[in-house]
This record gives C-alpha cells, structure tokens and sequence, in this order.
C-alpha cells in the first residue's frame, strides 16, 4: 500500500480533499490481509502545520482512517506535505540534512535549526542506515544517481534534482517509509 498521496502537496490542498472528496485517501486494499473492502472510520488529528502564524494555522490537521471489513483492523494514508511517524515536515529535514551532508557538525545543524542535537542525529542515523536500501530503489528508477562515489555524494545529487518529500514518495512504492 502507498502510504503517501503524492498528488496532494499542500494543507490547503489536503483540506479541500478531506472535506470535498476523502476516497483519495482510501486504499485499494488492506494493507494487513489484502481484502479490497475498506470503509471510512473516522480520522485522528495530528499538528502538522508548523509554518503557520499565530493568527492562522491550519493544525489540528484530521487524517481520514479506514478500517477493513475483514481483518477489523485501520489504517490511514497521508498527503505528500506530512511526513510519516516525524514530528517535522521533509522541508525542514531535508535542510538538516542538506547541511549534515555538506559537512556541518551535529553541533552547528542543532544551532543553525534550533532543533535538539538528538532530533539531527535520529535524522542523520536513519538516513545512513537505510542508505543502501534506499540507494538500491532509487538507482534502478534514476540510474545517474549510480555514479556517485560514497553516500553523501549520492543524497546530495537526489536532493539536487528533488525535494526529499518527492524521493520518499518514490520510495513508498516499495519500501515502508520512515
């Protein structure tokens, strides 16, 4: 199951789908037992706006969940703007990254950011341990990202050609994505 609608790229967006048509975000099929027959149970809030102002916000953001006829069990899909299971949207982790693989010190990113130095380091971790599961999906859809010579030069050449939220989109294809 794609965990991520790659089509809708903005709150603004995701609220107008929520409310004038949610079966964007219905899957085909249950992701647990595989049955076809998913029906609409409700939605969980997340605060997912994090560039809003004061004045305006869009949080609490709902994310519609299904629930299979057959195994009982729910599951939801979320727009390409939220990132699953994090706290932050991909812009600010991909700047994070970005500058973790220039060079910068965990230190510098934590200072620069103003996030805690364990959120750039969880960050950084991930992105270094799936790096080879990751690199193999992504080379056999953009074979030019293949001539890079180590991992770093590897992202920064995928971060350069699209945003982090596009390369995790193409992941979720194939892989569970975080």
């Amino acid at each position: 199951m794609h965990r991520i609608v790659s089509t809708i790229t903005s709150l603004k967006q995701h609220f107008q789908a929520v409310e004038q048509n949610p079966d964007v975000y219905r899957p085909l099929k249950c992701p647990h037992c595989g049955l076809n027959v998913m029906w609409r149970h409700g939605c969980y809030h997340r605060k997912a706006d994090r560039d809003g102002s004061a004045d305006f916000n869009y949080n609490p953001v709902p994310i519609c969940r299904y629930c299979c006829s057959g195994c009982r069990r729910t599951c939801s899909r979320l727009p390409l703007c939220i990132s699953p299971r994090r706290w932050y949207n991909w812009a600010v982790q991909q700047a994070v990254l970005l500058h973790l693989l220039c060079g910068w010190s965990l230190h510098q990113c934590s200072w620069w950011t103003g996030l805690d130095r364990r959120t750039v380091r969880r960050w950084r971790d991930w992105l270094h341990v799936r790096h080879d599961e990751f690199a193999f999906f992504l080379r056999s859809r953009f074979p030019e990202w293949g001539r890079s010579v180590d991992a770093n030069a590897f992202w920064l050449k995928a971060m350069a050609e699209m945003s982090l939220w596009n390369v995790m989109a193409w992941l979720d294809r194939d892989l569970v994505i975080p």
